[in-house]
């Protein structure tokens, strides 16, 4: 029971008397027979020790103590008992009154219910029906909707929309085909949706592969256009240049060291994608969307095929077919054909590589993902490396420096269109300088048989300019007049036709070369043209001229053009360095800063030689006439010699022609030269075996002769300057000097060193001895008489004496 259930445990107590063991084992026997635990040590004890007595007499002390327990719980219940057994008793009279009632309500509820039932078995069935209903009209509309999905589709199909048309098949297997309730319709979409989708994929592939075969064309056409669009702005960049450096010239002669500015125009901009995006310059778009669509530059094709390839579900494969088909359109546009030219066809084959990249890099932006980054750079790669190798193989076989130069010029717009796309062009550049050498070996080959050609055909005549646009032409466009008056025409030049046809060739040897190593990367390449320069006027312009000086000319006037040709090409020097200065963006002022020697100094002195040669030659004809002087006068003559008057009348004939030709400091340097001459052959005359002796009247006429010669180049001075016509006198000194020494009254001094060196510097001793030694006359008319005793000797014919014995021990 309740109270059984709940009994606690006894726990063992101990007692005040605890010395009695009879009460200690009742009281262990009776805790673990209320604790429930096992009796059996305490039967064993007891019969272990033979009193077995004991133990039923605590049992049975045991139950007399729970037996009044049990009669009160007992009593407990029993009173509980009888009264839920009243309670019984008054409920049973409750529920037959309940029973009475429940059975009143039904029989109520029977008769009321029955119509109602009627009604819902009516509303039932008319709910069925109107389900069905709803159901079949449910099932009309996925039908009509489905029909207009595939009514659309084919609509698309007959339009060749086929990325409409399958969204409309993908809503239909997406929405409609496990919804359509018509069996037949199913199975009429299950079959026909993958022969549509075959369908489309065969016609895209079509559409594909004429859009590839298209776009080589297209490439071409749009690589063509955005070279020539890079070159246009090169060019305005060079007019840009030119402007700056007129203005620099401008400011340099009016204030130096003005700041001016120049303001730049705006570039028209590149080609930009089909979002219409200008991702390459400012203001450009118009002109490139007008670009592209009049070259057809369409992606439509392709980003088509690539969205219905991405509904199919095949968007990886088409992306791999995609930049296979372009690697191979790629690797078949580098095949150089043998049978064209490769300077006829290098503008096609770089043109046409330029389009591949500049579509490749609009579909990399435009693509979304067709085409990654890093492919395209497997392709740039790839095109460089083949670039490089056609480069390398052609620019070998090349022998001309204008053919070299124009794929060069060519190879770098391609690098100026492409880098603007973002793509590295360094490697395409190296290998331009790396033929850098070659080029320029061409080119001095080429401007060599030029200038051969032109020296031939100089007839070393003056030049006749009848208009000013040939003054312009031939004089002004050098920089090699003297005067910035323009002069009267017609005008004849002090040169001929060989300066301004050599200036050509070298003005547009300067020119291929600043064209050559511009726009290939180095800024800063001055140096390398004035070396290239420095090689053209050293190597070929002064070695053609000295082989035309020292092979064709034969007379006088021409030798003089060639010496007048000589200085028109000293100034024409500076001219060519300054404009490679000023092609090389160079400041002017820089190269001013640094001039450097006449490059063709060996010419030029080969041609005041020749000239002073053949004056020399011509001169000696006249000096011939020397052996008609009487060289044992009796008197002290007048005037000057035959030789002289006809010396002076050559001189002053050459002058009248040379001063119109030729500059003032060439023809000091040649008068000079000339003038030298004639002193020198005065001596050696008299050095000669044509003179046996000569008399001191024969001197004195000598000395007339140089006075008439100095007074010649006293003359010159409003030729020449007074220091120049100081050096032309200077030129007879040692004809002067040897006069003065026969002439003085203490010849002796000559051996005085400081004496000599003053006043006898230019003359030899050996020379002065022999010459000397013909002066003894014994004539006692000049010297007295060696015979007579009481005879007192001439001081001078004994200085002269002692002169001429102090010589001979020298000697």
């Amino acid at each position: 029971m309740n109270s059984t259930k709940s009994r606690r445990k006894v726990a063992i107590t101990s007692t005040e008397n605890g010395d009695s063991g009879d009460k200690l084992d009742q009281l262990l026997l009776s805790s673990a027979i209320s604790n429930g635990e096992d009796l059996s040590p305490f039967i064993r004890k007891t019969f272990a020790s033979g009193k077995p007595e004991t133990l039923l007499h605590h049992l049975r002390h045991f139950c007399r103590s729970k037996e009044a327990e049990i009669e009160e719980v007992c009593k407990v219940h029993y009173q509980d008992f009888i009264m839920a057994v009243d309670d019984l008793r008054s409920l049973l009279s409750g529920v037959e009154s309940l029973k009475s009632s429940i059975s009143n309500s039904n029989s109520q509820l029977q008769s009321v219910a029955g119509p109602l039932l009627t009604s819902l078995d009516s509303f039932i069935e008319a709910r069925n029906k109107c389900q069905n209903i709803a159901l079949a009209i449910q099932s009309l509309q996925i039908c009509v909707k489905l029909m207009e999905i595939c009514s659309r589709a084919n609509f698309h199909m007959s339009k060749s929309n086929f990325y409409m048309a399958l969204k409309c098949i993908d809503s239909i297997e997406r929405d409609f085909i496990h919804k359509t309730p018509s069996s037949t319709l199913r199975r009429m979409l299950e079959k026909n949706i993958p022969a549509v989708r075959a369908h489309i994929e065969r016609k895209i592939s079509k559409e594909f592969g004429d859009w590839l075969v298209e776009i080589r064309t297209v490439s071409r056409n749009l690589g063509q256009v955005a070279i020539g669009q890079a070159s246009a702005g090169r060019q305005r960049e060079e007019e840009l240049r030119i402007r700056q450096r007129q203005a620099e010239e401008q400011s340099r002669l009016s204030v130096r060291d003005t700041v001016y500015a120049l303001e730049e125009e705006e570039d028209d901009g590149y080609f930009v994608g089909n979002d219409g995006n200008d991702v390459y310059g400012n203001g450009g778009t118009a002109t490139a969307n007008a670009a592209n669509a009049a070259l057809g530059f369409d992606l439509t094709p392709l980003y088509r095929s690539y969205h219905i390839h991405q509904t199919l579900g095949l968007e990886d494969g088409f992306k791999k077919y995609y930049f296979e088909n372009r690697k191979l359109q790629l690797t078949s546009d580098f095949q150089v054909s043998s049978m064209t030219p490769f300077l006829e066809s290098h503008q096609t084959f770089f043109a046409q590589i330029a389009g591949f990249f500049i579509v490749e890099d609009r579909v990399l932006r435009t693509g979304g993902g067709l085409i990654t980054k890093m492919e395209v750079e497997n392709l740039w790669d790839i095109a460089v490396s083949k670039m490089c190798s056609v480069l390398e193989d052609q620019f070998s076989r090349m022998r001309t420096a204008n053919h070299l130069l124009l794929i060069k010029d060519y190879v770098s717009l391609l690098g100026v269109t492409l880098r603007r796309y973002g793509y590295s062009v360094d490697a395409l550049l190296d290998v331009l300088n790396k033929h850098r050498d070659k080029y320029h070996e061409l080119l001095l080959s080429d401007c060599r048989m030029q200038v051969a050609e032109a020296l031939a055909a100089d007839k070393f005549q003056q030049m006749w300019m009848n208009k000013e646009y040939e003054y312009s032409m031939n004089v002004l466009s050098f920089q090699i007049q003297t005067s910035d008056i323009v002069p009267a025409f017609p005008y004849i030049a002090p040169f001929s036709s060989t300066v301004p046809d050599c200036c050509r060739i070298v003005r547009s040897f300067v020119e291929d070369s600043v064209s050559f190593m511009s726009h290939g990367g180095q800024l800063d390449f001055y140096d390398v043209v004035k070396k290239y320069l420095d090689r053209l006027l050293t190597e070929v312009l002064d070695d053609a001229l000295l082989k035309l000086i020292s092979t064709s000319i034969s007379g006088v006037n021409q030798a003089m053009v060639v010496a007048a040709n000589m200085a028109v090409f000293e100034r024409a020097c500076d001219f060519f360095f300054r404009h490679a200065a000023k092609l090389s963006g160079l400041p002017l002022r820089m190269v001013e800063r640094s001039r450097r020697q006449f490059p063709l100094t060996k010419a030029r002195d080969a041609a005041e030689e020749m000239l002073s040669s053949l004056l020399k030659k011509k001169v000696d004809g006249f000096m011939t006439l020397i052996e008609n002087v009487n060289w044992m006068i009796d008197e002290q003559p007048q005037n000057e010699n035959e030789y002289v008057n006809e010396v002076i009348i050559f001189l002053e004939t050459l002058l009248s022609t040379a001063q119109q030709i030729l500059p003032g400091q060439v023809l000091n340097r040649v008068l000079q030269d000339v003038l030298a001459h004639i002193s020198e052959t005065i001596v050696n005359f008299l050095v000669g075996e044509s003179v046996k002796k000569f008399s001191l009247n024969a001197v004195m006429g000598i000395d007339v002769d140089i006075k008439v010669l100095e007074q010649f180049a006293e003359n010159q001075a409003s030729l020449v300057s007074e220091e120049e016509a100081n050096q032309l006198k200077k030129a007879l000194v040692e004809a002067r000097q040897l006069v003065n020494l026969l002439l003085s009254n203490n010849p002796e001094n000559f051996l005085n060193p400081v004496i000599r060196e003053r006043s006898y510097n230019a003359l030899d001793y050996r020379k002065v001895a022999i010459i000397s030694e013909k002066l003894k006359d014994p004539s006692e008319r000049l010297f007295g008489t060696f015979g007579s005793r009481g005879y007192k000797q001439n001081p001078k014919k004994k200085s002269l004496d002692s002169l001429i014995k102090r010589l001979k021990d020298v000697n």
